[in-house]
């Protein structure tokens, strides 16, 4: 996906993207690759590839999912900043926190902000379980992401402890949500959250399949989740 065509695609979706973005968006690649050379940010790095699976396929949860105004977003374990950095620079409004177990991911993090003029963004090194049991975060954010971070019973464990009542859960997975929503209803109950919805589209020109799950916080948390850092992997709510 070349960037006219991500600009066209995005309008497509009623998504229309400025010079200014769009000039956004270039540097944002380009800081990606010049930064990769020195650290593991991702196997991707031909411009088509990044604009249509990183970007293109980051922004695909706004067309699920109105992000206009200046709503909270927490995205868990964002790597090189997907989906919110993408979804920031589209909706300009947005709050951001972003929290990754990674410092050397942070502090490209960090300057990428710089190098886009972002403002009304956060970054933060911690693991999510810690994240999410620290009180001045618990709790407090309008919506959560995370984008091909782990199963869904897992990351539910990881994100709907942040998530405010009456707040949104938004995990972006691949073909497989179907089969893990399934697993993770009990994880879903036990951890506050409601299904709202699975959307299921594919991302355009290799066609592969992409799905957006949105969950609604119905209650809060139970104060012992998430648990301590690995055992949500190790041990799933079942």
């Amino acid at each position: 996906m070349t960037p006219e065509q991500f600009k066209d695609g995005l309008h497509e979706r009623d998504i229309n993207i400025s010079p200014e973005q769009a000039e956004q968006f270039e540097t944002y690649f380009q800081t990606l690759v010049e930064w990769n050379k020195k650290i593991n940010l991702t196997t991707l790095t031909a411009k088509e590839d990044v604009y249509l699976k990183h970007f293109y396929d980051s922004i695909s949860a706004a067309f699920y999912y109105d992000f206009t105004g200046n709503s909270h977003i927490c995205d868990v374990g964002a790597g090189a900043g997907f989906p919110s950095i993408p979804l920031k620079i589209c909706f300009p409004e947005l709050q951001v926190t972003i929290v990754d177990s990674l410092k050397k991911r942070i502090h490209f993090l960090e300057q990428l902000a710089t190098n886009l003029n972002l403002t009304g963004i956060a970054f933060y090194h911690d693991r999510a379980e810690n994240f999410a049991a620290n009180r001045t975060f618990r709790e407090s954010f309008d919506i959560v992401m995370a984008r091909a971070v782990a199963k869904m019973s897992v990351l539910s464990e990881l994100c709907l402890p942040l998530a405010k009542k009456h707040g949104t859960f938004i995990a972006m997975k691949g073909a497989s949500a179907e089969e893990e929503v399934t697993e993770a209803k009990n994880a879903f109950k036990t951890l506050g959250g409601e299904l709202v919805t699975t959307h299921s589209f594919q991302l355009p020109q290799e066609n592969s399949d992409r799905s957006i799950v949105i969950l609604h916080k119905v209650h809060n948390t139970p104060k012992k989740y998430p648990r301590k850092p690995g055992t949500p992997a190790k041990k799933p709510i079942t």
